[in-house]
C-alpha cells in the first residue's frame, strides 16, 4: 500500500511500517496502539516475542505429534496457534494452522470428511513444513521492526 493510501474500511494507513503480505497491518497497528511510546514499543514487543517464545514451543509439540500420528493433537494444537496468529495479524501463519486444524480434524478444506488418516498427516507434514518456512519470514520481519522502532 502506497504511503498515503487509505484501506476498504476508510482507515488511514500512512503512518504504518510496511511489513509484507505475511501479516495484516490493520490488524497489527491495533497492537502497536496499545504501546505507551513508539520510541520503545515495550508493550507490543512483549506481545509478539512472547508469540515468538510460545510457536516455537508449538511447532516442536507439533513435530512430536506427527511423529505418533496424533491427530488430535495436532487439530488441537493448529487451533491455539491459529489463535494467536491471528491475534496479530500473521495471516499466512493464520492460513496454515487452520489447514492444519482441519486435517488433524480429519477434514478437507472445504470441511468435507476425510476418512485417509495417512492422507491427513502427509497433508500436515507439507503443511508444517509451509507454515515454519512462512513463521520464519514474519519472524525476521518482525525483529527487524522491533529493532529499528
Amino acid at each position: 500500500m502506497a504511503a498515503n493510501d487509505q484501506n476498504d474500511d476508510g482507515h488511514d494507513t500512512s503512518n504504518l511500517p510496511d511489513l509484507g503480505d505475511a501479516i495484516d497491518i490493520l490488524t497489527f497497528s491495533q497492537i502497536l496502539e496499545m504501546d505507551d511510546s513508539e520510541d520503545d514499543r515495550e508493550f507490543s514487543k512483549s506481545i509478539v516475542f512472547g508469540f515468538f517464545e510460545q510457536a516455537e514451543e508449538t511447532f516442536e509439540k507439533m513435530d512430536t505429534a506427527l511423529e505418533a500420528r496424533n491427530l488430535e493433537e495436532l487439530y488441537r494444537l493448529g487451533h491455539f496457534l491459529k489463535g494467536s496468529s491471528a491475534t496479530l495479524g500473521l495471516t499466512k501463519v493464520k492460513d496454515s494452522c487452520e489447514k492444519i486444524q482441519r486435517y488433524g480434524k480429519k477434514e478437507n478444506l472445504d470441511g468435507t470428511p476425510e476418512t485417509d488418516e495417512a492422507l491427513c498427516l502427509s497433508r500436515i507434514t507439507e503443511t508444517l513444513k509451509t507454515v515454519k518456512a512462512d513463521y520464519a519470514d514474519v519472524e525476521q520481519t518482525l525483529k527487524n521492526f522491533f529493532n529499528s522502532t
